[in-house]
Formats: C-alpha cells, sequence, structure tokens
C-alpha cells in the first residue's frame, strides 16, 4: 500500500470541520430562534418595527451570527471537500461549488435583515414617508429574507444530497450519516419550493421540517469531532482514487 499522503492528517480534517460546523450551527440557530423569532411579530408590521429598534444590539448581533456562520462554512465546504473526494473527486467538487452559491445568496440575502435598520432610524430624508409606511417596508424586507434565506437552501438541500450519496459510499464515515444527510436534502429541497411554489403548504411543514436537517447535520457535526474517519479505509479508498 501507499504511503499516506503528507500534510495535515484527515482526522485534523475532521475534527477542525466538526467543530466548526458545530459553531456555524449554533449561530444559525440562535440568529434565527432566539433573536428573529423573539423580535419579529408574524402579520403585525408595527409591533415589529417597536421591537427591532428596541432592541437594536440584539438584532445586530443576530446578522453578526449569521455571518459567522457563513464565515465558517467556508472553511468546511473545504474539508468535507478534502474527506470526501477518496470517493468521487467530481462528486465532492460539485457539491462544493452548490454550497458555494448557497453561502454567496445568503449572504446577499443579510442586506434585508439591515435595511429595516434603515428604514427605522428617523433620518431627515425618511420624512417622506408616514410611519405606517416605514413599519410596512420594514416588515416586507424581512419577508423578503425569508424568501432569499429559502432561495439559498436549494443549492444547500442539493448539497446534502450529494455529501449523503458519498458518505454512503465512503465506507469510513457511517452509513447512517449519510442517509441522514440525504434526508435533510430532501427537507429542504421540499420545503424551499412549497414556499415558492405553495405558501400555505409551507407554513403547515415548517418549523417541524427542519428537524431532520438540524439531527443530520448536528450528528455529522459531533461524528467528526468525536470520532473523525476510519484512517485505514481513508488512505485506502485515496490510493484507490489515485
Amino acid at each position: 500500500m501507499a504511503n499516506a499522503p503528507a500534510g495535515p492528517s484527515p482526522q485534523l480534517y475532521a475534527r477542525i470541520g466538526g467543530l466548526l460546523y458545530l459553531i456555524l450551527i449554533a449561530a444559525g440557530s440562535w440568529g434565527q430562534l432566539f433573536v428573529r423569532g423573539t423580535i419579529i411579530v408574524a402579520g403585525d408590521a408595527t409591533a415589529t418595527a417597536h421591537n427591532i429598534m428596541a432592541s437594536q444590539p440584539l438584532w445586530r448581533a443576530g446578522i453578526g451570527a449569521d455571518l459567522l456562520m457563513h464565515l465558517c462554512d467556508v472553511p468546511v465546504m473545504l474539508v468535507l471537500y478534502v474527506l470526501l473526494k477518496p470517493i468521487n473527486r467530481n462528486l465532492a467538487l460539485l457539491a462544493v461549488l452548490f454550497n458555494l452559491v448557497q453561502t454567496a445568496v445568503l449572504v446577499v440575502n443579510k442586506m434585508t435583515l439591515v435595511i429595516p435598520l434603515f428604514l427605522l432610524g428617523n433620518a431627515g430624508y425618511l420624512k417622506a414617508f408616514a410611519p405606517q409606511q416605514l413599519n410596512a417596508l420594514a416588515y416586507v424586507s424581512l419577508r423578503a429574507h425569508d424568501h432569499g434565506f429559502g432561495f439559498g437552501l436549494i443549492f444547500f438541500g442539493v448539497v446534502c444530497l450529494i455529501q449523503g450519496y458519498l458518505i454512503r459510499r465512503s465506507g469510513y464515515l457511517p452509513r447512517t450519516l449519510g442517509v441522514l444527510m440525504q434526508v435533510a436534502g430532501a427537507c429542504y429541497l421540499l420545503n424551499s419550493f412549497a414556499l415558492i411554489l405553495a405558501p400555505a403548504f409551507a407554513s403547515l411543514l415548517f418549523p417541524a421540517i427542519m428537524l431532520p436537517p438540524f439531527i443530520a447535520e448536528s450528528s455529522l457535526a459531533i461524528w467528526l469531532v468525536v470520532k473523525g474517519v476510519d484512517l485505514p479505509q481513508w488512505e485506502e479508498k485515496l490510493r484507490i482514487a489515485g
């Protein structure tokens, strides 16, 4: 058998990637559930506007947590590419490309969370609008954020399907993790397309449909931190791949 390739061990990649993945999950969950989930009042633009202005530091911290999530997303892409390329380099690269699109869409989408701060900021140029109009415009921006998030998750759904397939075939990561990731991908795709094509149906699915992705991604991240990969199997797959 050929010697293991020089450079950092795949176990080091796995541990670092798993830790960053956990940070990513925690930051994203905190911003969505504990910031926007407590500040936004569904269907009430005035109450939402009041909550945002009364909790500006928290609102800004939520945006910062989202950006931290996307910063972590990039090295996690690299880690999963390194770990999965012995199975199929092209598919592993395809997952990275879809993931890059997802991250770019979601980063740009953060602007829709900044816009309400501009609209509600009492600047002189805003006197052309009545307070109720500004509240309504701010709320529309938040609705746009929900849809932009759904657009990004379409690409991430494909990522999960590809990575789940590669994990199932790997032999050095549990097959169950691959199945869970593919279920997560299907959930992301179903939720996002329902949001666009059948909003009433999407409201019935959410938030329960997000539970399988949370379980899948958390399980993968924890496994990478605690167990990593089966190193002899990974090295053998890498040798075969050439």
